[in-house]
């Protein structure tokens, strides 16, 4: 257990996606053991958001804090589970070596980044779910949370499939390119080098002198449509998350409406 959160530290601190770290084109991740870590750290944060509806002053519902405790690990595995194959094929049809088990070394690394920044803010969100009555501010404030983590997740994943493109450019082409690269009486000339840096970039710092390439853009602004619109649907799909002061508990609502008209009729109530 401790070896593996010790893989989280080292993905937080950049030192698992640093450019000679990558140069084989992996990352070097145990996914078992950072699929645990990211259950205990959504488990951290489920526990955290739930304390609104374990701890009202008025019907408090244990329950529902257990099933909010749950369904946050819960959302972002079956996110992931629906969303996995459209990355891969992605990166296939933009020409990208990257095999199977390195995209899912990075997506699983990716959601160690945001569980990790998720379960940092659970104790303010624990703080404010004791202290407050609001349910349209708890409502709320969790979109902002789930926000500021899922985009500090998807900085991580881009740059990372930035580096992970510049370690593919260094590699020697295969023989069939190399072959129609070289003409007769011509010598293969180096790949492109990575340009040198003064210290060690961190797990969301760019790369001086490298533009994004154009599969790494194409891949990203899909993954980051796809995942985004699959994951808030699917929060929709597992909700309630806090329980309304006056609602009985229940694990699932009926199918209806959205996230964004949920989040705007929250947005009313707390402003009315």
């Amino acid at each position: 257990m401790r070896r593996w959160f010790h893989h989280l530290d080292r993905i937080l601190r950049g030192e698992a996606t640093r450019p000679a770290a990558l140069r084989a084109q992996t990352l070097e991740l145990p996914v078992g053991g950072l699929a645990l870590v990211i259950l205990l750290l959504g488990l951290a944060y489920g526990a955290c958001s739930g304390l609104y509806a374990g701890c009202r002053p008025e019907n408090p519902s244990y329950l529902q804090w257990c099933s909010t405790t749950l369904k946050v690990p819960a959302l972002f595995f079956l996110t992931l589970g629906v969303t996995f194959p459209s990355l891969y094929v992605f990166n296939a049809l933009v020409g990208s070596r990257l095999t199977l088990r390195v995209i899912l070394q990075l997506l699983v690394a990716s959601l160690a980044v945001n569980l990790a920044v998720l379960a940092s803010m659970g104790p303010i969100v624990g703080f404010f779910s004791f202290s407050t009555t609001s349910w349209p501010f708890m409502v709320l404030l969790n979109v902002l949370v789930y926000t500021i983590a899922g985009l500090l997740g998807m900085v991580f994943l881009l740059q990372t499939l930035q580096r992970l493109s510049i370690a593919e450019r260094e590699l020697p082409p295969r023989p069939a390119q190399r072959e129609q690269e070289t003409q007769p009486g011509e010598t293969q000339a180096a790949g492109p080098q990575a340009a040198p840096m003064d210290g060690e970039p961190s797990a969301l710092e760019a790369l001086e002198g490298h533009v994004l390439s154009r599969h790494v853009k194409t891949v990203f602004c899909c993954w980051i449509l796809i995942f985004g619109l699959v994951g808030t649907q699917m929060a929709w799909v597992l909700r309630p998350f806090f329980g309304k002061p006056d609602g009985q508990f229940q694990w699932f609502c009926p199918r209806g409406s959205n996230f964004f008209e949920g989040v705007l009729e929250a947005l009313r109530s707390l402003l009315s």
